[in-house]
């Protein structure tokens, strides 16, 4: 089979169940796993967001929406060249990929009609529910079984670890640096798995603009700072720079007990089977284990000096 996938946390899926060398497109944000590095890329984004700040990203794109233009473009001749038995989509976020609109618009020039699967998920179950609709349209049920009960047995040894906790902390997950942003989707719901009260932003609910206000209001003890697509370092080089964001955020660090930055590319942001790793790695911030230290790659604590440019904590 031909798999043309346009979403990463789709591409994850494929790969995990063992497929990614049927694989004949990815979007431009499909990065993972390093296997996947030389399969043709169908997607070409208008906002420059590798070289623009949060800031820039967001008013780029804006400005993109309110003139009435697309934010993706399709390479249309490496797409019909692909010739795609099977086209993975999603329908939950115009922001992050091509919309189906524009599929079906380009699918009407390939000579043969690929199936179009379209994933819209907003919480755990149906991330791992889109696992299972995939591993059926691929032919790899048994695979997919697998791979389900493999995560779900792993949501359950940190849901009895949850259990045990005395104090849960209460969380504020931020997903944009400027302007802030509430994590929603299915964010609300890793935190209150992982033994965190999640007070900003509600599970299926989408993300939300907020200010450093309504986040002192909600009086939360540990602040998850993750980015939509950054990595730690990204969100460390952006914090970094000089400036009334940088400032803002100085002053918020301050101010709460605790504040961590993660990987939100990797565990956060996309709706794929490291998810739960993203579930695993909240559970080692907010219930330390001295036995489980956390990974600089994936989490660190901010603190006054990991902001000011010395070595991570």
């Amino acid at each position: 089979m031909r798999i043309c996938s346009l979403i990463p946390g789709a591409t994850e899926v494929i790969a995990a169940l063992g497929l990614e060398h049927q694989l004949v497109g990815i979007s431009h944000e499909c990065d993972f796993p390093p296997s996947i590095h030389q399969v043709p890329v169908m997607i070409q984004s208008l906002v420059d967001a590798e070289h623009r700040t949060s800031n820039g990203i967001d008013q780029r794109v804006k400005d993109l929406v309110r003139a009435g233009h697309q934010l993706y473009q399709l390479r249309e001749e490496a797409f019909q060249q692909a010739r795609p038995d099977l086209i993975l989509t999603q329908d939950l976020c115009h922001v992050c990929s091509v919309t189906p609109d524009q599929l079906t618009r380009a699918m009407q020039s390939l000579q043969h009609r690929p199936e179009l699967l379209i994933l819209s998920p907003t919480s755990i179950e149906d991330v791992i529910h889109d696992i299972e609709r995939i591993a059926e349209a691929v032919g790899a049920v048994p695979n997919g079984n697998v791979l389900v009960a493999n995560l779900r047995d792993r949501l359950e040894r940190v849901r009895l670890r949850a259990k045990k906790v005395t104090v849960r902390p209460r969380v504020v997950c931020l997903e944009w640096l400027d302007p802030l942003y509430v994590a929603g989707h299915w964010v609300p719901e890793m935190v209150d798995l992982a033994g965190g009260d999640n007070v900003l932003g509600s599970k299926d609910s989408p993300s939300y603009q907020t200010t450093w206000d309504d986040v002192a209001t909600a009086q939360p003890d540990v602040v998850i700072v993750m980015p939509c697509g950054y990595s730690v370092d990204r969100t460390l080089n952006e914090l970094r720079q000089t400036g009334p964001v940088q400032t803002a955020w100085q002053r918020a660090q301050a101010s709460c007990s605790d504040m961590y930055l993660v990987d939100a590319g990797s565990y956060f942001s996309r709706p794929g089977p490291r998810l739960i790793d993203g579930v695993e790695l909240l559970a080692d911030i907010l219930h330390p284990d001295q036995d489980r230290p956390l990974d600089r790659s994936q989490a660190i604590k901010c603190e006054p000096s990991v902001l000011a440019g010395d070595s991570a904590s």
